[in-house]
């Protein structure tokens, strides 16, 4: 990457949002990229560019479909040849490092307008304004450590509670696996699932530790007696699975957990629009929090936004700033929330009416509950928590541990200290 020069630099700090007067008779284009391509994320991209076009503006959305390394690697070739889209998919302390490549736009004036700050986690704001500037607007947001538990596979057993701590987790488990169910957990075989687990386990356990162990990297933290007990628990939910999932996404499974023949799943809120999209119904599966050993909820934060580049268009400024506030309304955040199964960023959308699940309004109500006692965190798996080459080094480990069940849990303490070492 090219170093930026000072006065480049500055021009990324003061880059506002305010379109010059012209751009208030322009009609408002915008340029944007994302991976979002098909199923309900590609719906929900769909239907937003339509609220765009309706309220007057131009939508170009340019999909790159598949990893979201592919769809960084058209965005780094936009910016490096002078031509960046006027926003693109970005999330977590990603926005922070890209904001360094080319100068954003500061969207301050727009945000307090909103007065959005004062509805959104606190963990979420920071990541989206770097260097103490808003430069990203946060989308939806998934908990990924939801737990989805297949309605026929609880009556094979005779439960009717979710468990709500990773004892009556085990149990639970254990009572399936006794009862024929083969795999009691639900899993899928790519990098993210596996870490998905880990960070689950370890946040069930302790948040604290989680967020001075991931979040923080630090090292006595990351050497603790909670990360042995976190891989001891990660190697449980590796006994439950498959192991010939291979590198397949978790919704091959769909079908024999919606039949009773895999009990439950560790994943985010977007399981709930594949399900539905699927064609299953809301009364096949339950939906309630993931495990946590301390009685409060426990919310693992993933969420999804747009980063606003810079753009002397007078049309484009005017998109951006039309874009930016349509991701701050309420009914559009309702609106994609409600196609994607993920819950809204801001955290006084009412979930009462329609359209939403029991699901989706349990989590709304664990997110600001976390908030309170400060046991919302950011995902590791899903580059929330790390940028992508720190995320990459720690998922390796945990992916190995899975895999290989030869590493024993005080090894993969080691390793997974020594990667983060070797990585900073």
């Amino acid at each position: 990457m090219p170093k930026l020069s000072r006065r480049a630099l500055l021009a990324a700090s003061a880059g506002l949002l305010a379109a010059p007067a012209s751009a208030q008779t322009v009609k408002p284009r915008l340029t944007a990229i994302s991976q979002w391509s098909a199923g309900s994320d590609g719906a929900a991209i769909t239907a937003l560019g339509k609220k765009f076009e309706e309220r007057g503006g131009v939508w170009q959305h340019s999909p790159v479909p598949g990893f979201t390394t592919e769809m960084m690697n058209k965005l780094r070739a936009q910016i490096l040849g002078g031509d960046p889209p006027a926003c693109s998919q970005l999330k977590g302390p990603e926005i922070a490092a890209w904001s360094k490549i080319a100068p954003t736009v500061n969207l301050d004036a727009v945000v307090a307008a909103a007065g959005y700050e004062k509805v959104v986690a606190p963990d979420l704001a920071r990541i989206h304004k770097p260097g103490g500037k808003w430069a990203a607007m946060p989308l939806q947001i998934y908990r990924t450590n939801t737990l989805f538990v297949s309605k026929r596979a609880m009556d094979r057993v005779k439960a009717d509670k979710l468990p709500t701590n990773w004892a009556e987790f085990n149990a639970l488990a254990e009572k399936m696996k006794a009862a024929g169910i083969a795999y009691p957990l639900a899993n899928g075989g790519s990098r993210p699932d596996d870490g998905q687990k880990f960070e689950a386990a370890l946040a069930g356990i302790s948040p604290t530790v989680y967020r001075a162990a991931i979040m923080n990297l630090d090292e006595k933290a990351l050497k603790g007696p909670e990360m042995h007990a976190a891989f001891v628990q990660l190697r449980k939910l590796a006994d439950w699975m498959d192991p010939n999932t291979a590198s397949q996404a978790y919704a091959v499974h769909l079908p024999q957990f919606v039949a009773g023949d895999m009990g439950m799943m560790i994943q985010g809120g977007w399981a709930q629009g594949v399900l539905l999209n699927a064609g299953f119904k809301l009364d096949d599966f339950i939906i309630g929090p993931g495990p946590s050993d301390n009685g409060k909820p426990v919310f693992l934060l993933n969420a999804d936004a747009f980063i606003f580049w810079q753009r002397k268009e007078a049309d484009l400024q005017a998109g951006q700033k039309l874009m930016a506030e349509m991701v701050m309304d309420p009914a559009i955040q309702t609106m994609y929330s409600q196609i994607t199964g993920s819950i809204p960023v801001r955290t006084d959308v009412d979930l009462s009416g329609p359209g939403w699940s029991d699901g989706q309004r349990e989590a709304a109500a664990t997110l600001k509950a976390a908030v309170a006692a400060n046991q919302s965190v950011l995902s590791l798996a899903h580059n929330m928590a790390q940028e992508n080459g720190m995320t990459a080094a720690m998922i390796d480990v945990i992916t190995e541990y899975v895999k290989n069940r030869a590493i024993t849990p005080d090894q993969a303490v080691t390793r997974l200290a020594e990667a983060v070492e070797g990585a900073r």
